[in-house]
Parts: C-alpha cells; sequence; structure tokens
C-alpha cells in the first residue's frame, strides 16, 4: 500500500486543496471533451470517442508530477490523432517548465519527436512521400511542442527570479535594521558617557552647595525650603541620570524606579507645587502594569511639559491627565495661557523631537500644540506592551541600502535565441515545403493541349515519354472520385492546366493503359 500511494503521490503531486481540484478537474474534463470529439469527427464512433476523450484527461492530469510521461503519450497520440495536437501543446508547456535539468529536456524532447515521427510514417506514409512528411512532421512538432516549452521555461526562470529577488530584497531589509540598531547602541554609549562626563560632576557639586547651604543658619525659614526644593532637585537630576545613562548603555534593562516611571509622576507634580504653581494630577482608568520603556516615556512627557511651561508660561495652572485606556496609556498635559515674561526662555529646540522618537519606537504617537483657550497642549499614545513598530523603509536613521550584487541572468535572452531559431526553423521549413509544392503541381499537370495529342491505340511506351513525372500527394485523392476505370488497365491521374473558375472542384485528366498500349483517355471534375 505504501508503495502504491508513493506512485500516486508522486504522479499527482499536492496539495489537492478544494480550488485545485476542482480547477484540474474542469480542465481535464475540458481537453477530454475536447479531444474526444474533435477524434469522433470521423468514422470512427463512440468507442473512440471515449478512449481518446479518457487518455488525453489522464495525460492531462499527469502533466504536473510526470511532465516526461505525459509529453511523450501526447507525441504519440499526436503522431496518429489530430485531436490530440492541443494537448501535445499543454503537455509540452508544462515540461518546459517543469523539467529543469537541460539534458533531461533534451531527451524527453527529442524522444517525443522520433516516436511522433515513427507513428506519422507508419500511418500516413501512403498518402503522402517521406520528404514531405518529415518537413511537415519537424515543422509541426518545432511550432506544437518546442515553441510552447521554451515560453514555459522562460515563465518558470522568470518567477524563479522574481521570488530571488524578493528574498535577497528582504534579506537586505533585515541587514539595514540591523545596521540600524547596531548604529543606535552606538549612540546611546557615546550619549551616555557624554553625559556622566559634563553632568555628573555639575549635579554633584550643585548638590554639596545646596546641602551646604541648607544648614546654613543665616538664612531664613523660607529660604532654606528653597535650598532644600534646590537640593532635593539636583539628588533626583543624579538618580534620574543614573538610570538614563543604564538605559542607554543596554536597551534591554532598566528598573523604572531607577529610570523614571510613572510612580515619579507624582514627586514631579509636587516639585512643581512647591515651586509655587497650581498643578493637578488625576488619573483615570484601570492602572495597569507598563514595561520600563513605557513608563519611562510617560515619565519624560510629562517631564518635559512641565519644563516647557515653567520656561514659556510660567504661574500658569497645570493640569496632568493618566488615562489608562484598553490598549494604551494616554498621557496628556496642558497648560494655561501663563503670565507673559520678559526674560527668553533657555531652550535647545530637541525636547520634543526625542519625545516622538521614542514613542515612534515604542509604537505609539505625540501630539504637542495649541489649546483652544491659549495654552499648550502635549499628549502621547503609549501601547501597554511597548513592543514598537518595525523599521520602514523611510526611516531616518537607516543606512543607505547596499547595491544589488545578483548573479547576471539572462533568461529572457537564452529564450528569445531559442525562439528566434524556432521561428526561422519554422519559415525554412515553410519556404522548403512551399518549393516542394509547387514542384510537386508541376510534377503532377499534363497540358490539355498533349492530352488531346495522345489517341486510342497509341503505344504506352510513346505517351510515356511525353507525360510528366506524376505526383502521389496532388492526385491521390481525386483517383475514387471519377467514372470507373476499364477492368486490367493500369491508369495514370493528372492535373489540367485550365482548372474551372470554381475552386471546390479541380479537373483531372486520367490515361489507362492494357497490353501496352493507351485503350482510355478521360476528363473528369472532383470535388475538392
Amino acid at each position: 500500500m505504501s508503495g502504491a500511494r508513493t506512485v500516486v503521490a508522486r504522479a499527482l503531486p499536492g496539495p489537492w486543496g478544494r480550488a485545485v481540484v476542482l480547477r484540474e478537474g474542469l480542465a481535464a474534463l475540458l481537453v477530454g471533451l475536447v479531444s474526444g470529439g474533435l477524434g469522433a469527427v470521423g468514422p470512427a464512433g463512440p468507442v473512440p470517442f471515449a478512449v481518446i476523450g479518457l487518455g488525453a484527461a489522464v495525460l492531462f492530469l499527469l502533466r504536473r508530477g510526470l511532465p516526461g510521461l505525459a509529453l511523450v503519450g501526447a507525441a504519440i497520440g499526436g503522431g496518429t490523432l489530430g485531436s490530440w495536437l492541443p494537448l501535445l501543446m499543454i503537455t509540452s508547456w508544462s515540461a518546459g517548465r517543469r523539467i529543469t535539468r537541460a539534458r533531461d529536456a533534451v531527451a524527453v524532447f527529442l524522444g517525443s519527436f522520433v516516436l511522433m515521427t515513427a507513428v506519422s510514417l507508419l500511418t500516413d506514409l501512403d498518402e503522402m512521400p517521406l520528404p514531405a512528411l518529415l518537413g511537415v512532421g519537424v515543422g509541426g512538432f518545432l511550432l506544437l511542442a518546442v515553441l510552447p516549452a521554451v515560453f514555459g521555461r522562460y515563465r518558470a526562470q522568470r518567477r524563479t527570479l522574481l521570488i530571488a529577488l524578493q528574498e535577497r530584497n528582504d534579506q537586505l531589509l533585515r541587514e539595514r535594521a540591523m545596521i540600524a540598531r547596531q548604529a543606535r547602541l552606538r549612540e546611546r554609549h557615546r550619549i551616555a558617557q557624554d553625559m556622566h562626563d559634563s553632568l555628573g560632576h555639575q549635579l554633584a557639586l550643585i548638590s554639596v552647595h545646596t546641602g551646604a547651604l541648607e544648614v546654613d543658619r543665616t538664612l531664613t525659614e523660607g529660604q532654606r525650603e528653597a535650598v532644600t526644593v534646590l537640593r532635593q532637585a539636583a539628588v533626583g537630576a543624579m538618580r534620574e541620570l543614573r538610570g538614563v545613562v543604564g538605559l542607554l548603555r543596554d536597551e534591554s534593562t532598566g528598573d523604572p524606579q531607577e529610570a523614571g516611571g510613572v510612580g515619579e509622576i507624582e514627586r514631579l507634580t509636587g516639585a512643581s507645587r512647591a515651586a509655587g504653581t497650581e498643578v493637578t494630577l488625576t488619573r483615570t482608568g484601570e492602572v495597569r502594569e507598563l514595561t520600563p520603556a513605557t513608563g519611562h516615556a510617560a515619565y519624560r512627557i510629562v517631564q518635559e511639559a512641565l519644563t516647557n511651561a515653567h520656561k514659556h508660561a510660567p504661574g500658569a495652572p497645570i493640569g496632568v491627565a493618566l488615562r489608562y485606556e484598553p490598549d494604551a496609556l494616554l498621557v496628556e498635559v496642558v497648560n494655561g495661557a501663563g503670565t507673559p515674561t520678559t526674560a527668553a526662555a533657555v531652550s535647545g529646540g530637541q525636547g520634543l523631537t526625542g519625545l516622538r522618537e521614542r514613542t515612534r519606537l515604542l509604537g505609539g504617537m505625540l501630539h504637542a500644540g495649541p489649546a483652544p483657550d491659549g495654552g499648550y497642549r502635549l499628549a502621547g499614545v503609549l501601547p501597554y506592551d511597548g513592543s514598537g513598530s518595525p523599521v520602514t523603509d523611510d526611516d531616518p536613521d537607516l543606512p543607505a541600502a547596499p547595491a544589488e550584487r545578483l548573479p547576471k541572468r539572462r533568461p529572457a535572452l537564452g529564450c528569445a535565441v531559442v525562439v528566434a531559431g524556432v521561428l526561422l526553423s519554422v519559415l525554412g521549413l515553410l519556404l522548403w515545403g512551399g518549393v516542394k509544392f509547387f514542384e510537386s503541381l508541376d510534377r503532377a499537370t499534363l497540358p490539355d493541349t498533349r492530352f488531346e495529342s495522345f489517341r486510342i491505340g497509341q503505344a504506352e511506351t510513346e505517351i510515356r515519354d511525353q507525360l510528366p513525372p506524376g505526383s502521389n500527394l496532388m492526385t491521390s485523392s481525386y483517383r475514387d472520385a471519377g467514372p470507373a476505370a476499364p477492368a486490367g488497365t493500369a491508369c495514370a491521374w493528372f492535373m489540367s492546366d485550365h482548372q474551372p473558375d470554381q475552386l471546390a472542384s479541380t479537373k483531372v485528366s486520367r490515361l489507362c493503359f492494357r497490353d501496352g498500349v493507351l485503350v482510355e483517355k478521360v476528363h473528369y471534375r472532383a470535388d475538392d
């Protein structure tokens, strides 16, 4: 059973889904009906119709798993059955597409041509001379078998090349993503080193000096509270700096408490209240656990918004809202118009740009713009998983794609050469066939003047010397159309050089000899 299943699987390869079964079944039925119908046009009858149609359908189904066998079977049938010539084209297309080794393809097509020609010689040699039969066989095989196979091979190679190009393109995109990731990591390391060297020392000095001022007895109670706020801000900045440096050095790790997460937003708003600003913090929705990257992004959005509000709208009330939506965290900070100030605010102009990049990498979005009441609104949407969006081709951080270096394949050129060779061969065969046709026509034509000059009772040898060589190819279909020949005679048939105007009939000249003399000469019309 396993061997039988292997043979069936080899002959009828899958997958056989519903669409494939429907398509292949309808196509096989159509091929069988066409082949059987064309074969039954002659005097065959219903039995050959079923046999021819069933055989064509079976070979059509075998063309996918056994393309060589299907082609050989179609060629053998095409040599004797004209109704199988469409099947020959279909199987040759499939063989050219599926037989990838040149040696196997040459062997299959050469064997098919030999078998097709041999069958044609056995069945049609009596009706057509050998040179004409060979010429028709070569031309027909080139047109009906070789040419479809060349197109099938071209389509298969083109499909293979497109798949290779797509795979190569996907590989280049993956490599570009890896290169961009490495470039970001190197930049993070550089930024971490710069921040540690430039800011660490200054923040440490601020913390030390504010600590000394905090215990200075000459300061009033209010001044000491202000110094305490400064010292706490410096200590908090040091702690955040350590967290940011850790994140920049290794983005895969990070402690939300150390780097600044949602839990630290309360401290940010409290520091702003201590500085004399009215800040309200509201939370809505079911509080959910956030990834370190998402929590840190929310913290940075609030921090940036508070910083900008203090610089550009000092004294304006600020509202901070954390909304836990079903699929994302919405962070919104809105401040009022505030009191205009004459001092120019110091701004690097890079805060919002960095926030946009941070939220984009997390798969979220950031909005910044004026509020309806004249203030300013900064809002960010952060997915809970923080998986981020895939790197796209329009990513400005991506390096230029390396140039494609694919092997130079030119299937179209090779197929064009083969097609040109086939067409030239067919053209040559047509020219040769035309020359042979006119030669046969000349050999089969007897002028009426010469025909009228022959006399009943004239010697056969004398008449034979004046006759053209004749051609069975041109006159074989006219021999049974005229009156019955006298018994015991040997007749010769020729075409008249004066044909009627009707294209459907031919004027035939017949000479019959018996005992070495001419006993009958007659003209008659034969319908084509």
